[in-house]
């Protein structure tokens, strides 16, 4: 199996960040891969991109080439997968300007270690790092950044249920589900997949956790300073397609009360319920307020959070507005 040799001081200095590189990397991921759509936001966003990046990849059939040494089943090639700085998030240019800046016989040296021998003739060139930084600004330009509000408030409100989980179980409950394969071991080992890697030594790094959208997953590290885990964000916040509360729910409730009931189709907290909604603080709790006054929504504590949830009878009412007329 492949694990970081990670101890108590550097496992309790990791932390949770945002990087739009990994989301375009995740977005460019989630294009190229050959595997079905998991859920409706997947396959709604696969139909509104899919057929002009592939109009795209027709036009330049290098970058087909590329992107499939690249991106192996077991492994990245390093300099397309950057990892983040960790210090304060970044810009998409800046990070994105990481990869065009890549030594061309680097490139070649990492795509010889993803293919696990030397690269096609075809690749044997110079510009092949302003190619993958073209094409993750095309896919970040085109199908991230018209997102890009409603995918951070997705992310930051993982990284609030994570921080939620860390303080209720410690970080082995936090990091047991955080991707295939992943789980900690205990004895300072942290199990990154179940592939037959050997191990690396990580402590003293700044250890990185950065959520992303869709379904994808990887690891990366820069020499001995910096290790990051890019995982997906669970359940149903990773759904950008999600329906909005139905008009006649929001007709009746209003719709700020009427959002809010139906994320909570599922536990949140009120700091969950502010990144997805957009709504200030105080805005979410007046809602919750009347919410629990009319006993369509109910409270406990998990940890040091709050968290809220529908009650049956809140249940009846949201899925008879969204069930389709007869």
């Amino acid at each position: 199996m492949g694990w970081w040799q990670v101890d108590a001081d550097t496992l309790a200095g990791g932390r949770f960040v945002i990087s739009p590189l990994s989301e375009a990397i995740s977005s460019l991921k989630m294009l190229q891969r050959h595997a079905p759509a998991s859920h409706a936001g997947e396959r709604s966003w696969l139909a509104a991109h899919l057929p002009a990046f592939r109009r795209r990849l027709a036009d330049d059939p290098l970058t087909p080439l590329l992107l499939e040494a690249a991106f192996r089943p077991d492994w990245n090639a390093d300099f397309i997968t950057p990892t983040p700085a960790g210090t304060g998030e970044q810009t998409f240019a800046q990070e994105v300007a990481r990869i065009r800046a890549a030594p061309a016989d680097a490139v070649l040296a990492d795509l010889t270690v993803a293919l696990g021998g030397p690269p096609p003739p075809a690749l044997h060139r110079d510009d092949l790092a302003e190619r993958a930084a073209d094409l993750l600004d095309w896919v970040w330009q085109r199908t991230v950044l018209p997102q890009w509000p409603h995918r951070r408030r997705v992310l930051e409100a993982d990284i609030v249920a994570r921080t939620a989980q860390l303080s209720r179980g410690g970080w082995a409950a936090a990091l047991d589900d955080m991707r295939p394969g992943m789980r900690w071991l205990g004895g300072d080992r942290l199990q990154i997949n179940t592939q037959d890697f050997p191990p690396r030594e990580a402590s003293g790094a700044r250890l990185l956790f950065v959520p992303v959208s869709f379904g994808t997953s990887w690891v990366c590290w820069e020499g001995p300073h910096r290790f990051a885990v890019v995982y997906p964000c669970a359940g149903s916040l990773a759904e950008p397609g999600r329906p909005a509360a139905p008009e006649a729910l929001g007709a009746l409730l209003g719709r700020g009360r009427a959002g809010i009931l139906v994320l909570l189709d599922s536990p949140k907290s009120t700091s969950q319920l502010v990144a997805l909604t957009g709504l200030a603080l105080g805005s979410v709790g007046r809602h919750l307020k009347v919410l629990l006054d009319a006993r369509l929504v109910r409270r406990r504590r998990a940890g040091r959070s709050v968290l809220y949830y529908r009650t049956e009878a809140a249940d009846l009412l949201v899925n008879s507005q969204t069930e389709s007329p007869s």
